[in-house]
């Protein structure tokens, strides 16, 4: 019997989606204890029954996910209607912990876990986001340094109605929630970027806030119009959703960066604006992202992974909200690739805020978890 499987249904009645949902993934194994639950926001106020009916119907005791305003699974992606998105596990249910909601001090909220934190040292967790909560970066950020060798991935709930329920065994909402595996559960992740490094790497020698003054000693304008070149020096407007800063993370040794917006280029001053607030003496890099870059880079990163996981089990993955139809296209064209790279895997995920990377928020990326067998 296959032990991971994933549903994904479209309808307009929640009823009728548990039932199709529970029709697809036919009998589970007894062993089955952990499934993933996403849904569209068109589904959210029907979100408790939705729970209580897979649970009821599927006998399977935790679930964890999100609401979004756009879900997925292998080769599919779905918007803009009521949908689900499910994957069920057959992992051991010693071998993780579901965490509740956190909108304050993680360490003190893994307090509660100190037994099975002792024995199975976690080092890996699927987390989910409030977008309305403006310390969820920092959440994030302190929930993986208080795991030994903390890593984390997830995303941010999205959505147009301001609807951000999480599923974190009940309903929970406005902070971080989730789950932590044992250190001896085997997994497999990475980032997808969706960008082309352009220009050189630079020191910020002078910022104030978001506005960056010095890159290598001189004007962060100047910097910026070098790197992309005489055409969009000619017409600044070109840049606009194609050109980003790429942020060097200082604790990262292998070239990890945060991929931030340009929101104003001030010509008197020669100064540009970007979207964080970057450190004095941290290094940045301009990028170019289009849709040829991002689909060559998925497409990098999905091998680079299934080289690593020949023949995975299950997966998941979080893509941000201007990915997807709006950076590969429509008809799914995103999730084809993923699967044209691993096939029929089950999988499931959904289209976030922002998402999450080892111990960092991330925009406009894409990432991919794979379960090696077990």
């Amino acid at each position: 019997m296959q032990r991971f499987k994933n549903a994904h249904v479209v309808t307009d009645d929640w009823r009728r989606a548990v039932d199709q949902a529970v029709e697809a993934l036919g009998p589970l194994s007894a062993d089955c204890h952990l499934g993933f639950i996403y849904i569209t926001d068109g589904f959210a106020p029907s979100s408790g029954e939705i729970l209580d009916a897979l649970r009821e119907r599927t006998g399977v005791r935790h679930w964890v996910g999100t609401v979004a305003g756009g879900i997925l699974s292998n080769g599919r992606e779905t918007y803009d209607t009521p949908a689900l998105s499910l994957l069920v596990t057959d992992i051991d249910e010693e071998l993780f912990r579901v965490l509740p909601g956190i909108d304050r001090n993680p360490a003190a909220a893994l307090s509660g876990f100190g037994e099975w934190l002792r024995a199975h040292h976690p080092h890996f967790g699927i987390v989910h986001g409030d977008p309305r909560n403006p310390t969820s970066a920092h959440l994030i950020n302190q929930l993986a340094h208080s795991l030994e060798a903390g890593f984390l991935v997830g995303g941010v709930s999205s959505g147009p109605r301001n609807q951000f329920i999480q599923f974190a065994d009940g309903l929970t909402e406005g902070g971080i929630s989730g789950v932590l595996f044992s250190g001896n559960l085997a997994v497999a992740t990475g980032i997808s970027q969706g960008c082309q490094l352009i220009g050189e790497r630079m020191e910020i020698t002078e910022v104030d806030r978001n506005v960056l003054q010095r890159l290598d000693d001189r004007p962060a304008l100047q910097a910026l119009y070098e790197a992309v070149g005489e055409e969009m020096t000619q017409d600044p407007k070109k840049m606009e959703g194609h050109v980003f800063a790429a942020l060097y993370l200082p604790s990262s040794d292998t070239g990890t960066y945060l991929v931030r917006n340009l929101l104003g280029l001030d010509l008197e001053h020669e100064t540009v604006s970007i979207g964080d607030i970057p450190e004095k003496g941290t290094f940045l890099q301009f990028a170019r992202r289009d849709a040829a870059t991002a689909r060559n880079d998925l497409v990098r990163k999905v091998e680079e992974l299934k080289a690593r996981v020949p023949n995975p089990r299950g997966g998941l993955y979080y893509s941000c909200c201007g990915r997807g139809r709006l950076l590969f296209g429509e008809n799914s064209e995103e999730m084809k690739i993923i699967h044209d790279a691993l096939g029929d895997v089950p999988l499931t995920g959904f289209f976030a805020n922002g998402e999450i990377h080892h111990d960092q928020l991330h925009g406009y990326s894409g990432v991919l978890t794979l379960f090696p067998p077990a």
